[in-house]
């Protein structure tokens, strides 16, 4: 293997310029450890993200690597395919040959490789999706960026290569751009994206820089937000939870009451918890994507909640004033009724003469006079007998 290496480095390297499929024309390092190997005419085909070659002779097998990483066996012994071809970053593409009878060949090329110094291009990019619904990109100004230099981003799906231009840039005292934020990416599906960086000058070229992620995997999540209640006897806690791309949690309550140590309490899919007689405590919380990624604490609520004694006598307070009510009822009822007893030995009503044509006139039996009727009726009549005493 050290041989090998060994002939890598004094070996000449060639430069090629093949064209794309689409009349582009990429520039390509194709470096050759050994003038014997079977492969010839290296080439990548950049819109099909496919390097093809042409064998001579008879091979047992041959596979490609990327960057020395992940071999894979070749399609018809003349092709690999890529899900991703980066577009700034230079990487090494390898194919090793193993011939009939027993001998191995390297070949590789380094793709792409970019006109303009390194050093001007856009460092550090990174980018997070945050909020819910934001997306922010930030980078800085290469170290070796010509004074007049600016950069331009762009997202990028890497299967569609369907593109967005930057909508809001941020920029730096000087007005070089080093920040781009998208404000609403409802509409992105969670597709593995492409964010370039281009660089423009009128002193020199400017390479571009990439970042290829998904969007998901880059969602800086935000802490549930959660209330609390407390109902004399128990707290109630209910939270919220809020992302782009996830729905199912893991959530992290980190609960102390009073001066006792703080402990963990972990819910699976629940959005609430009820404490039995909380009193005092602190509480915050957190959101984990199943041990992928968790978003920070929340701010610590301090919660204070009526003591369990305070819930005892709430107990047995509530049917005593009840009853305590009840007897002042029937006691002033007991009273009202006894003074008006009173009242009536002591001023009994005085009768009064009934008016038989306005009192209750319809009511009263009455009997018709008959002019035209002889003589009086005959009524018996009583004798009374005063006696005078002696």
């Amino acid at each position: 293997m050290a041989l090998l290496w060994l002939a890598v480095f004094l070996t000449p390297a060639s430069c090629l310029v093949r064209p794309d499929q689409d009349g582009h024309h990429s520039k390509l390092q194709v470096l050759s450890a050994d003038p014997k190997s079977p492969i010839e005419n290296f080439r990548m085909q950049a819109t099909s993200k496919t390097l093809f070659w042409d064998v001579t002779g008879n091979v047992s097998n041959i596979e490609c690597s990327k960057n020395s990483n992940y071999p894979t066996k070749a399609q018809n012994n003349h092709s690999c395919k890529f899900h991703v071809l980066p577009k700034c970053e230079l990487s090494n593409y390898t194919v090793t040959v193993t011939t009939a009878s027993g001998d191995s060949f390297s070949t590789w090329m380094q793709y792409p490789v970019q006109e303009g110094s390194p050093g001007a291009a856009a460092r550090g990019l990174k980018c997070r999706v945050h909020d819910v619904d934001f997306l922010t990109c930030s980078w800085e100004v290469g170290t070796e960026a010509p004074g007049d230099a600016q950069y331009h981003a762009y997202l990028e799906a890497v299967t569609s290569e369907k593109t967005w231009e930057c909508p809001h840039y941020g920029a730096n005292e000087l007005g070089t751009r080093i920040q781009c934020q998208f404000k609403d990416i409802s509409a992105f599906a969670n597709v593995q994206y492409r964010f370039l960086v281009n660089g423009t000058s009128t002193e020199s070229r400017i390479p571009c820089s990439e970042f290829i992620t998904y969007l998901s995997h880059i969602e800086a999540l935000s802490p549930p937000n959660m209330t609390v209640s407390c109902n004399k006897s128990h707290s109630v806690m209910e939270w919220k939870m809020s992302s782009r791309f996830y729905n199912m949690f893991q959530y992290e309550l980190e609960i102390q009451k009073g001066t006792d140590r703080p402990y963990i309490h972990r819910e699976d899919s629940k959005t609430s918890l009820v404490l039995s007689n909380p009193g005092a405590y602190t509480v915050r919380i957190r959101a984990r994507v199943r041990f992928y990624q968790s978003s920070p604490w929340s701010a610590s609520q301090s919660v204070v909640c009526h003591q369990e004694e305070d819930a005892d006598l709430h107990f047995w307070l509530t049917p005593l004033v009840i009853a305590l009510v009840t007897l002042l009822f029937v006691g002033c009822a007991l009273f009202l009724c006894k003074r008006y007893s009173v009242l009536q030995k002591l001023f009994p009503p005085i009768p009064h003469m009934k008016d038989p044509l306005s009192d209750n006139m319809h009511s009263e039996r009455m009997l018709a006079w008959e002019s035209d009727r002889a003589g009086q009726e005959e009524c018996p009549v009583a004798k009374v007998h005063v006696l005078e005493e002696k």
